[in-house]
């Protein structure tokens, strides 16, 4: 975008309004690898579609997957 950098740690509120009003040029994530079951999902129902590629990713010694993920307009349906 134009302005600023804007990083948000750990709000998923925060982002679910970002992410609606098209506010997010790149997201950047760490995927653990672990399987919790429960609690709270980053992109909850009602979050607007929107198609992404990869910009960037790297996988630290533990295992964690850290991606930055740029928008890619709608969503593209296929295989892998």
């Amino acid at each position: 975008g134009d302005g600023p950098e804007l990083q948000v740690h750990g709000s998923g509120n925060l982002i679910q309004t970002l992410l609606k009003h098209d506010l997010v040029d790149e997201l950047w994530l760490k995927t653990f690898p672990v399987v919790l079951g429960t609690g709270k999902r980053l992109f909850a129902d009602g979050t607007m579609p929107a198609g992404l590629r990869v910009v960037q990713s790297s996988v630290s010694p533990s295992g964690v997957v850290v991606a930055s993920y740029a928008r890619a307009g709608d969503v593209k349906t296929g295989s892998f």
